[in-house]
């Protein structure tokens, strides 16, 4: 009787080694492929960093696109993709987390909201030329917005609409269903238990698909060509904000614009070498912008985490 107890402990033991092994393995593999992304985005950011050091100057920010080279800057391209982030963050973020909401706290669970879910999640994979197709037709001739910051904003928020609307599910479905329950005994809403418990405690998730909607979307190129983005431009859009009442202006948005994405194409498609450090110089900024936008959307998240801690 002891004998079969012993081989069967010894088995238990053996199994528990083999798995404790594979997980090792697994946590080595992955550490690994890891590293070696990171080495590789390193190394091809140090390569645009090299290529572009002679252009790191104020003058290449604050000076607009040229046909010379050494006198070519970014200015309209970097201030353009700012005002373009912000419309796109503006409508993008607030219309995906209410129907993240909607559908995980509110929607009844039936086969209408099934299709709803299944058509999100598919378009989280449709290619970005369709969104600027859609936006031409919608945006540009439909409702009349034009060539203008205002349409590009919208084609973006469109494209990285169901990723935040994703992300935010996951997140919200990730909060223990014992928090709701305790709050729906203690007397409280479906409103305010989502408002109170539920959207603190997926702050960090939200956080994270915004922060990967937002990465996609400036990097984006396809649609905002679609939608009659200008490859050189010379001038400013008029400033958000002014000196005379009521202070906020938005004429900004109906204004032509280009991106830093349309800058670095214009450049890498001439011949000239020149051209050619101007483009891996934009290259590097807009990689630094993205990690700065990133790096905002973190420290958010750390503090709302850290808030909850308390």
């Amino acid at each position: 009787m002891a004998a079969p107890m012993h081989e069967s402990i010894e088995a238990l033991r053996a199994g528990l080694t083999r798995r404790k092994l594979l997980d090792r393995v697994f946590v080595i593999i992955g550490l690994t492929v890891m590293l070696a992304c990171l080495m590789l985005l390193a190394m091809l950011f140090l390569q645009l960093v090299r290529d572009g050091w002679p252009r790191f100057t104020t003058e290449f920010l604050t000076s607009f696109p040229s046909r010379r080279a050494e006198q070519a800057g970014i200015l309209s391209a970097w201030v353009g993709t700012s005002l373009i982030m912000l419309v796109t963050a503006f409508c993008a973020v607030p219309v995906g987390v209410a129907a993240a909401i909607y559908l995980e706290e509110y929607a009844p669970k039936n086969w209408f909201t099934a299709i709803i879910e299944i058509n999100v999640t598919n378009l989280a994979g449709v290619p970005s030329i369709v969104y600027g197709l859609l936006a031409l037709g919608l945006f540009v001739y439909q409702l009349d917005l034009g060539q203008s910051i205002a349409a590009a904003g919208l084609t973006l928020a469109l494209l990285i609409l169901p990723v935040v609307i994703v992300s935010t599910r996951e997140a919200i479905r990730a909060v223990p269903k014992a928090i709701r329950e305790a709050a729906y005994g203690l007397g409280a809403t479906r409103w305010e238990v989502t408002k109170d418990h539920v959207l603190p405690y997926s702050t960090g998730g939200v956080l994270t698909g915004m922060i990967l909607g937002l990465s996609r979307a400036i990097g984006e190129t396809a649609p905002i060509i679609t939608i009659g983005a200008l490859s050189f431009i010379a001038f400013l859009p008029a400033p958000p904000l002014s000196a005379e009442p009521p202070f906020v202006s938005f004429q900004w948005l109906s204004d032509p614009f280009t991106a830093m994405p349309i800058q670095m194409f214009n450049w890498v498609s001439r011949p000239d070498v020149a051209f050619q450090s101007n483009a891996a110089a934009a290259g590097a900024i807009l990689l630094g912008m993205t990690l700065l936008m990133n790096g905002v959307a973190i420290w958010i998240r750390y503090r709302f985490r850290k808030k909850i801690n308390w």
